[in-house]
């Protein structure tokens, strides 16, 4: 007997040159697997770009048109829309005015890019509200669970009419899923689809996004936003979704969340998305200006760290880049 021990399994054949570990790759990101989330500015003249998130900007109408066929053209799955609004007010009036930002950005995209993209709404107050909170408040500042539920109601109609493919309730109210569900079947809108945040928990890392919709946040969204402690309350939203009638169930944030989403994935008989939200982005931005890792490989290896926990899709703001780049290989 020899003295070196030869392995008799080695892992490492699986290993050993690019084609091979291309071959045997268990996860691959596809453009068609990604969404951009965008931002659309009422007023705004030209793109404003946003000093947080490096890269990403607040769209005027026109920026919103070239960068809607810049995604188009690279091949993605969609985009995910928010209006940033210049007025404000107690009950967010401008979520559901037709000629509100959000809702002209919505039939823009139909118009310029619907047969292409999905065409993805952010249902939610906090954009639109003076209080910068998701729903409708109470008289003693709480917000109101079901008062919010009508906004709700009224957001989903109006966001369908001006083009909607998918209208995605992101406020963690209870019951948004049933109700949105049956104000737009009792009106003729069988055919949008509902994009549910199933577990959206209340994270330090959506810092950058209230930069990029010029948030009022006044407090915490702690009493409906989820406690980051907690996984089996991640699951049990997303059952509740799915039994509402949710056509996409969503875990946000993504990437400190891998155990919900995987959780979610296992049981999930409809799509199962995850959000890697604005820290996510700035964090890998920031940490590639100074030198410390290799930005486009960072990128690369967090998208699939969610698509290998079992999300069938992204949104993420280096959709458009991660696309072309793969399609430029």
């Amino acid at each position: 007997m020899s003295d070196v021990l030869h392995p008799r399994v080695r892992p490492r054949r699986l290993r050993t040159t690019p084609a091979m570990r291309r071959l045997v790759a268990e996860t691959r990101i596809h453009p068609a697997e990604l969404i951009l989330p965008m931002f659309i500015r009422e007023g705004a003249s030209e793109a404003q770009p946003i000093a947080s998130m490096p890269g990403v900007a607040q769209h005027s109408l026109d920026s919103f048109r070239a960068a809607l066929h810049e995604a188009a053209e690279a091949g993605i799955g969609g985009v995910n829309l928010f209006g940033v609004p210049e007025h404000h007010d107690a009950i967010g009036s401008g979520a559901t005015d037709p000629n509100g930002i959000l809702n002209v950005a919505t039939a823009i995209a139909r118009q310029e890019v619907g047969d292409a993209l999905v065409v993805q709404t952010d249902l939610c107050l906090d954009e639109f509200t003076d209080h910068g909170h998701c729903g409708v408040l109470a008289a003693d500042g709480s917000v109101d669970n079901d008062a919010t539920l009508v906004r709700y109601a009224e957001m989903a109609l109006a966001q369908a009419s001006a083009g909607a493919h998918l209208v995605a309730p992101s406020g963690m109210m209870d019951g948004q899923v049933a109700v949105i569900r049956e104000v737009l079947d009792e009106n003729g809108f069988q055919d949008v689809g509902i994009l549910a945040y199933s577990a959206k928990y209340a994270s330090a890392l959506y810092g950058p996004f209230r930069e990029a919709v010029d948030s009022q946040l006044r407090g915490d969204r702690r009493t409906y936003q989820q406690d980051p402690a907690n996984r089996r309350e991640g699951l049990r939203e997303a059952t509740l979704d799915l039994a509402e009638g949710a056509d996409v169930v969503m875990v946000k944030p993504a990437m400190a969340y891998l155990d919900v989403l995987a959780d979610v994935a296992a049981v999930s008989d409809v799509p199962v998305w995850a959000y890697q939200v604005s820290g996510e982005y700035a964090m890998v931005e920031a940490a590639a200006a100074n030198g410390w890792i290799d930005r486009d490989r960072a990128i690369l290896e967090t998208l699939t760290g969610i698509r290998r926990a079992g999300a069938d899709a992204v949104l993420t703001y280096w959709a458009v880049e991660v696309a072309t780049r793969l399609l430029d290989r």
